[in-house]
């Protein structure tokens, strides 16, 4: 591993009054841990949850409550060297993607109540009762940086991430996993979006996961990886959103013969659910990096 100039600053990247950054530059340098393998570059970076100043103004641009717990400093970027692709996963665009209109919002018996107290803990929107989706769901999929007239990700049919290769017991040169943001949703659940990856020699796995259990409602799970072949310079991003009803999921964890206490623990791990779940969309993409 090695040291380099960080990927640019998160967009909740602001000014104190003394006119200086906030991470500096080089806290933010700090925080990042860098692998280069082959002609890629992967990039993490974990710092603690923000100070009210940031989210305040991240509330601000964003136009609704920021989670619980927002890591907007947190980053996991893919760099193609030569070409200058990457695609990276932040906080701030992926709560930018979820539904400000309340079309998609998810209720319970005091959602609106809840809503609206929190609504009026944030600077900047206090004057009205916006709706939004409060459970957090996002359809962040990474943001991708094309180099100017270069290639970028495309919709593939018959493209698969191999699945096989990835059973392979190759050595783990990297990994890492970093939150980007958390909610309880007021003791009614949780919404929860984290990235994790591992790099082998030949290939790695990023794996960006939304995990949402709404009490006695719905539990969602959407899935986006993105694989890297480092010979072959190929990468493919695949996202799958499943969800069903919560009493459907809990019965079939029930069916599983899971004792009270396992079945409490059961609903709050995803990986346990998530194979459970309908799948409800479904889409490949690739792109050869290959010059």
């Amino acid at each position: 591993m090695s040291s380099f100039q960080p990927p640019p600053p998160p967009l909740n990247h602001i000014t104190n009054l003394a006119s200086e950054p906030y991470p500096s530059p080089s806290a933010l340098a700090e925080a990042t841990t860098v692998h280069t393998q082959g002609p890629f570059r992967i990039s993490s970076r974990k710092l603690p949850i923000l100070k009210s100043g940031p989210i305040d103004a991240m509330s601000a641009r964003l136009g609704i409550p920021v989670p619980e717990m927002i890591f907007g400093d947190n980053l996991m970027s893919i760099t193609h060297i030569p070409s200058g692709w990457s695609i990276q996963f932040e906080a701030e665009p992926a709560l930018d993607l979820v539904d400000k209109t309340g079309a998609q919002m998810l209720r319970v018996a005091y959602a609106r109540e809840w809503s609206s107290s929190r609504e009026k803990t944030s600077a900047g929107i206090s004057d009205v009762v916006k709706p939004y989706d409060w459970s957090y769901s996002t359809t962040y999929k990474g943001t991708e940086h094309k180099p100017e007239a270069g290639k970028g990700l495309e919709e593939t049919k018959g493209v698969e991430i191999p699945l096989e290769l990835l059973k392979r017991r190759d050595p783990i040169l990297f990994h890492d996993d970093v939150v980007l943001y958390e909610s309880e949703l007021d003791d009614n659940g949780i919404s929860l979006l984290n990235v994790k990856c591992r790099v082998m020699p030949q290939r790695m796995l990023l794996l960006c996961r939304l995990f949402m259990r709404l009490d006695n409602v719905l539990v969602r799970v959407r899935d986006t990886r993105v694989y890297v072949d480092f010979e072959e310079e190929k990468v493919i991003r695949e996202y799958t959103a499943r969800e069903d009803g919560f009493d459907n999921v809990k019965r079939s964890l029930m069916m599983e013969g899971l004792r009270p206490d396992e079945l409490t623990i059961a609903l709050r791990d995803s990986n346990q659910v998530a194979g459970l779940l309908k799948v409800v969309e479904h889409v490949v993409e690739s792109v050869d990096l290959r010059s």
